[in-house]
């Protein structure tokens, strides 16, 4: 049974979360993503407040909490106007799959780092020809003696630059049957190539291409065990989803709130422009598609933390389309409510606009959420 209601202790983590985010704003984020400069500060408070680590198990330095937690500490960072993507993948995806997969020397060595913030891990699984398709996967981990050599390519990695290792998802060859099967490998970023792409993001967090050509790993730098490779991934995407999820309606939040703010405050005809229905209805129903968006990822957040994870797969892909649908129409809304100013750099919407658009793509696609939707909720044949 999902409870509707917070618990008085996540609702203080959200106050607390919040509080800090706001000491930051929106006129940080964006700022040193025009500087060309890091979130460092806000990360580094984030993590000796213990909010990066709250999903991590207690016996390596973190929370102990679940990962509705860590969807509370993303979505009121996004509300506060500092939507962290490195959030999403360092303690969500990578610190899911080791804190349930690795091995104790394996848990030992990651999660600390991550708890304290000391460390940060990116997440490698998209391909040049395997966006969406994680099937076909083409980057190879083959056995030389007591090592693994790595060879392949990743796009649109989010944050290498910051990243001390990248968890990659590579494909190894069953020594029984010779089928290639999923493995999931920590890779440190000293070892490999990785150059920027030039996106139209307006954010600290950039994205990447790496190049994987013979990289040597020791043993023990496959995750888990080489069998499991596709369930332990899977353990991660569901995370994936709803931090994803999270922030997009943090996003929605801080949009709204800007309209709704602006249009108590500007007068036109001697009137607040809030008063005129063509600009109140369409906050209005902006604020119940996010509080539609929030609940469906709240379940989410619950059936995962429950082990109930093909019912939270179910939820994810429904919340991260509907949250992503949301902060753009959110953000564009706001954009048009404060009219000309809504392009204006100083009001801090203009900047959002891309950024919010890639709630619809990544990680995945609205597109590939209807599949997963059709096909399994509504068990329509497979389309794909």
């Amino acid at each position: 049974m999902i409870n509707f209601v917070e618990s008085e202790e996540r609702r203080d983590l959200r106050a607390a979360v919040h509080q800090l985010g706001s000491k930051y704003g929106e006129s940080y984020f964006y700022g040193a993503a025009a500087r060309g400069a890091k979130t460092t500060e806000l990360w580094d408070e984030a993590a000796k407040a213990g909010y990066l680590g709250v999903s991590i198990p207690e016996e390596y330095g973190g929370g102990g909490g679940d990962i509705g937690d860590l969807a509370a500490v993303v979505e009121e960072l996004a509300t506060a106007g500092c939507p962290l993507l490195l959030l999403v993948v360092s303690p969500a995806i990578v610190g899911t799959i080791i804190a349930r997969s690795g091995t104790d020397e394996q848990k030992q060595r990651w999660l600390p780092g991550l708890a304290s913030g000391e460390s940060r891990y990116a997440f490698g699984i998209t391909e040049p020809d395997a966006g969406s398709n994680s099937h076909q996967i083409v980057t190879r981990a083959r056995r030389d003696g007591g090592d693994w050599v790595l060879s392949g390519r990743k796009t649109y990695i989010s944050g290498v630059d910051e990243a001390g290792h990248v968890l990659v998802v590579a494909r190894t060859e069953d020594a029984r049957t010779g089928k290639l099967k999923p493995a999931l490998f920590m890779v440190p970023t000293d070892a490999f190539v990785h150059q920027p792409i030039e996106t139209g993001l307006v954010s600290p967090e950039k994205q990447f291409t790496l190049f994987f050509d013979d990289v040597r790993l020791p043993a023990d730098a496959l995750v888990g065990r080489e069998d499991a490779g596709l369930d332990q991934l899977f353990a991660g995407l569901n995370p994936e989803r709803i931090m994803a999820a999270s922030q997009a309606t943090g996003t929605a939040r801080w949009a709204l709130r800007k309209a709704v703010e602006y249009a108590k405050q500007r007068e036109v005809w001697g009137a607040p422009i809030g008063t005129h229905q063509a600009i109140a209805h369409p906050l209005a129903q902006i604020h119940v598609e996010i509080e539609a968006a929030r609940l469906l990822t709240q379940k989410a957040a619950a059936l995962d933390a429950a082990g109930d994870l093909l019912a939270a797969g179910e939820a994810a892909n429904m919340a991260k389309y509907a949250a992503g649908e949301v902060a753009c129409k959110a953000v564009d809304q706001a954009i048009q409510t404060h009219g000309g100013n809504g392009l204006a750099v100083e009001y801090g919407l203009v900047q959002a606009l891309a950024n919010v658009r890639l709630s619809r793509i990544a990680p995945v696609s609205r597109e590939m959420a209807l599949n997963f939707i059709a096909q399994f909720s509504l068990k329509l044949p497979r389309s794909y």
